[in-house]
C-alpha cells in the first residue's frame, strides 16, 4: 500500500522521527527527512539508497523553512503522500517559575511547526488523497503537571488536526492523531526548564519505555490503515478513558505519579 509513496517526516534526526523514516523506507517509500541538525540527517541518509531519501535542514518554527521543505520535496519527487508532523520539544517546570519565552518556544515548534508544514503540504496531499499525521502525546488529552507549555501545544495540535479532518471529510484526506506514551528518545534530555535552558538528562529510566522502533511501527501501520487516532501504551489508554469519567481522581493520580520523578518540581 505504501510502495513509492512520498513521505515527509519532521524532527527526523533522532527518536521516533528517525525510526519512522527507516520503517517507511522498509515499506518501499521515498522519504524526506527534516530537522535542524542536518549533520545527523546526512549520516542517516548515507545508510539509505540515494533514490529513496532526501535530507532537508528545517527549523519548523520558521515558516519559510517549512515552505522550503515542501518545495524541495516537490522538486525532488513531484508529489507528497504523507506528512508526519513529528518535530517537538518538551519542558519541565512549574508555571509560576516559568519564563514565558519557554511556552512561546514550545508553541512555535510544536504547534506552529505543525500548522506551517501542513499549510504548504495540503494542496499536494489533497491531490494525492494522502495523510497528515500529528504526533502529540497523552499530554494532548490530559494536562500534565509541570508541563503547561507542552500540554498546551499538544492540545492545540489535537484541535487543529481534528478540525482539519472535519473540513475535508468530502476530500478523502486522511488525518491521524498519534499519541505515544513515554517512549525512549532524547526529548527529555532536551526538555526546557524554567529559564529556557535544556534539562540535560532524562529524569526517567528510558530502558523501561517503549522503543522508538516499536512506536514507529505503530505509526506506519496506522497510516496504512488510515486510522483517525492512535493512543499507545496501556497506561496511556487507561488514563484517557479514566479521565472521561473520573477527572478529579486522574488529577490526583497524575500529580502523585509525576512528583516521583527525580528532582521533580512537584512537592
Amino acid at each position: 500500500m505504501l510502495k513509492n509513496k512520498v513521505v515527509i517526516i519532521t524532527g527526523a534526526s533522532s527518536g521516533i522521527g528517525m525510526a519512522a523514516a527507516q520503517e517507511f523506507i522498509n515499506q518501499g517509500c521515498r522519504v524526506v527527512i527534516a530537522a535542524r541538525r542536518i549533520e545527523l540527517l546526512n549520516e542517516f541518509e548515507a545508510t539509505c539508497p540515494t533514490a529513496s531519501i532526501l535530507s532537508v535542514k528545517c527549523d519548523v518554527s520558521v515558516e519559510e523553512d517549512c515552505k522550503n521543505l515542501i518545495n524541495k520535496t516537490i522538486d525532488k519527487f513531484g508529489q507528497i503522500d504523507v506528512l508526519v508532523n513529528n518535530a517537538g520539544i518538551s519542558m519541565r517546570a512549574m508555571f509560576r517559575d516559568l519564563d514565558l519565552k519557554v511556552i512561546k518556544n514550545l508553541m512555535d515548534v510544536n504547534f506552529w511547526g505543525t500548522v506551517y508544514c501542513t499549510k504548504y503540504a495540503l494542496p499536494h496531499l489533497l491531490k494525492s488523497e494522502g495523510s497528515v499525521v500529528g504526533v502529540i502525546s497523552i499530554a494532548g488529552y490530559k494536562g500534565l503537571p509541570a508541563r503547561t507549555g507542552y500540554s498546551a501545544s499538544k492540545f492545540a495540535i489535537y484541535g487543529f488536526l481534528d478540525t482539519l479532518r472535519i473540513e475535508h471529510l468530502k476530500d478523502n484526506l486522511h488525518v491521524m492523531i498519534f499519541a505515544p506514551g513515554f517512549t525512549a528518545s532524547n526529548i527529555r534530555e532536551q526538555a526546557l526548564v524554567a529559564d529556557g535552558t535544556q534539562q540535560g538528562e532524562t529524569p526517567r529510566d528510558e530502558s523501561k519505555m517503549m522503543s522508538a522502533v516499536k512506536c514507529a511501527e505503530y505509526l506506519v501501520n496506522g497510516v496504512k490503515k488510515r486510522k483517525a487516532e492512535i493512543i499507545l501504551t496501556p497506561i496511556g489508554k487507561f488514563l484517557v478513558i479514566l479521565n472521561k469519567f473520573f477527572p478529579r481522581l486522574v488529577d490526583r493520580l497524575e500529580y502523585n505519579y509525576m512528583k516521583k520523578e527525580p528532582n521533580s518540581p512537584l512537592k
